[in-house]
């Protein structure tokens, strides 16, 4: 335990003994002029070291330090953190704040998933969860009917939360522990989907989706990228000269740049959508940006015979064709490197999980084995 001394010119932070600063300021008269802030210096039962700036006054640093001494005489050292009396809510209003969360492209999936979570934990002091707590919550969902993956992803985007906290030195390690030992549901890729579009399905489902739902569909199905990706599209990104998508890190999900190329159909549908005047986005409903696009592709669906939702038996949802593009590409004879790099897929193994293998490459490999038997 130390109190530190921060020179007002040079900002180092010293011994409260030093009467000069190596830079040539006189502590001695700053103090009295009270340009000297003082800084508490001590190590969290986790073993890290936190420096905490108290003010301009050498008693209430001296105040702070001996509260910390009597916390940890007294067995109470989480008492430090500010753990001790944040809630759940008030630690995702601190996250949801942070610039680089911010610019996540999930971020919105974030909010709603932390929202859920404290809907249970909100007004619970953050130090005072247990995993106790959080296995009570993971059975409350499964007799709400949600799904392993959807339990898994609340608990998940409040672990990660706290992870930030902890790095920041917010909370302390029995908040950890207890996210540490709740396990995932869905094990390696139990959540994989194998859903695939046929031609067929594809072409009923425009022939009755509205317009800018037939819009997304058509670039979803000839680019392979995400929801998020198709519906935050800006006409800067997008250059119809040179036939191409371009993606900034900011615009992706693995914060990546991608080149996407403009097919012959695609590149018709964008030639001939009309450019909005007051907002650069490229897909416009009444005017303003699309956010939610789920009752358009249940009517879509509806008129083409197709079943939509995850928990439908073979049923379709908008990220299926992200997995059909992969599929279309592979069969193509596209390598599987040009693939990765249109789709940003940064992984074999993530690619793995969007390239399916249906009835046709089976019955196709049955043929090929009849030329050499």
């Amino acid at each position: 335990m130390s109190i530190f001394a921060e020179c007002p010119t040079c900002r180092k932070k010293q011994s409260v003994k030093n009467k000069v600063c190596g830079c040539g300021e006189g502590l001695d008269q700053a103090k009295k002029s009270e340009r000297v802030r003082y800084w508490v210096d001590y190590y969290l039962p986790s073993g890290k070291r936190r420096r905490e700036s108290v003010g301009f006054s050498i008693k209430d640093a001296q105040a702070k330090a001996g509260k910390i001494k009597g916390q940890k005489k007294e067995n109470r050292p989480f008492d430090i953190l500010p753990e001790s009396k944040m809630t759940f809510l008030d630690l995702k209003d601190w996250y949801l704040n942070l610039e680089k969360v911010k610019s996540l492209a999930s971020y919105s999936v974030i909010q709603v998933y932390l929202r859920k979570f404290n809907s249970q934990f909100g007004e619970m002091i953050v130090s005072r969860i247990k995993p106790a707590d959080l296995e009570n919550l993971i059975e409350k969902r499964k007799k709400e009917g949600c799904a392993n993956v959807t339990i898994d992803h609340e608990i998940g985007m409040a672990r990660t939360m706290v992870l930030k906290a902890f790095d920041n030195d917010i909370v302390g390690g029995n908040t950890i522990r207890a996210f540490k030992k709740i396990k995932k549901l869905n094990k390696g890729n139990a959540n994989a989907r194998s859903r695939i579009i046929s031609p067929a399905e594809f072409s009923c489902m425009l022939k009755d989706a509205p317009l800018h739902i037939r819009q997304i569909l058509i670039t979803a199905y000839h680019t392979g990228m995400r929801k998020g990706e198709i519906l935050n599209l800006t006409w800067d990104k997008v250059n119809l000269k040179k036939r191409f998508i371009y993606l900034e890190a900011s615009d992706t999900k693995d914060r990546e740049k991608r080149s996407i190329p403009i097919s012959d159909e695609l590149h018709a549908v964008l030639q001939d959508m009309p450019k909005a005047i007051r907002d650069k986005h490229v897909f416009l409903y009444k005017g303003k940006p699309i956010i939610d696009i789920r009752e358009g592709l249940r009517t879509a669906c509806r008129a083409a015979g197709v079943s939509y939702g995850r928990f439908e038996k073979n049923g379709f949802v908008f990220h299926d064709l992200r997995h059909t593009f992969n599929t279309n590409m592979r069969k193509a004879g596209v390598p599987e490197s040009v693939i990765m790099k249109i789709t940003g897929h940064s992984t074999r193994a993530m690619f793995d999980r969007y390239n399916t293998v249906d009835e046709g490459d089976l019955r196709e490999a049955i043929e090929r084995m009849k030329a050499v038997v």
